[in-house]
């Protein structure tokens, strides 16, 4: 069967993995096998361990997403992962690909979401509402290939669906999510929002950590991939400077 994650990073203390899409993070209603499961499973059997294996998740990717995840292998990592992530003392890259082109070529959003559990969706405000947290992000115009433009994204804060009803609501939404204004699903149910980097200073070794994801293997992501790169500037695809 053909593996749903990449191990991207190993250690005593944290494992983090680039998924694919459609995979999903911890269990839901749909009682689907979760990543969380797989790679139980992968440090089960590499190190051959009996019974039951500790696992921590430190934080989540929608399952229409893809990218990188981090895990803890000890109760320790993970409360001191948590704390990296509740201080915000991790750096987040993300690229998503939007068909229409942003206004402005780089900018910060600010916005108020208001989350409906009923129908698993949030909704952006410009003020402050009852029960909205604020949530905020920055963007980058990287490039165009054909009638598709990719942008690199930084949250600042980390909030359910924050890039894909952010962007949505500047008129951009991700290519393939329906649920937030894309005219058409992608084939595969996917969403083109890929968790790229992640760069935070090791919680147990105390140095700096950066990880990166390699793209979903499909023709349509690979094409984004070289605007990554020095040969973009080749092709002549509009790169943005």
């Amino acid at each position: 069967m053909k593996k749903k994650y990449v191990v991207v990073y190993e250690d005593n203390h944290l494992i983090v993995v680039n998924k694919e899409p459609g995979v999903l993070v911890q269990s839901d209603r749909t009682g689907d096998r979760t990543l969380l499961d797989m790679v139980k499973d992968y440090i089960r059997e590499k190190y051959n361990k009996p019974g039951d294996v500790f696992l921590g998740t430190v934080h989540r990717l929608d399952r229409p997403v893809s990218g990188l995840v981090v895990f803890a292998r000890t109760s320790k990592a993970l409360e001191r992962m948590n704390e990296v992530f509740r201080k915000r003392q991790v750096q987040k890259t993300y690229w998503a690909v939007v068909g229409r082109r942003p206004k402005e070529e780089k900018g910060k959003l600010t916005h108020f979401l208001l989350k409906d559990e009923n129908s698993n969706t949030v909704k952006a405000y410009e003020d402050e509402v009852p029960g909205s947290l604020k949530a905020e992000l920055s963007y980058r115009l990287l490039g165009r290939i054909n009638d598709h433009y990719l942008l690199e994204v930084n949250p600042i804060t980390g909030r359910p669906h924050q890039i894909r009803v952010q962007l949505a609501s500047m008129g951009c939404p991700i290519r393939g999510d329906v649920k937030y204004g894309f005219p058409r699903p992608n084939q595969d149910s996917s969403i083109n929002l890929h968790a790229r980097r992640l760069y935070f200073v090791h919680p147990v070794k105390k140095e700096p950590l950066v990880c990166k994801a390699g793209v979903p293997n499909n023709p349509f992501w690979e094409e984004f991939l070289s605007l990554d790169t020095e040969e973009y500037r080749d092709k002549n695809l509009d790169f943005i400077h």
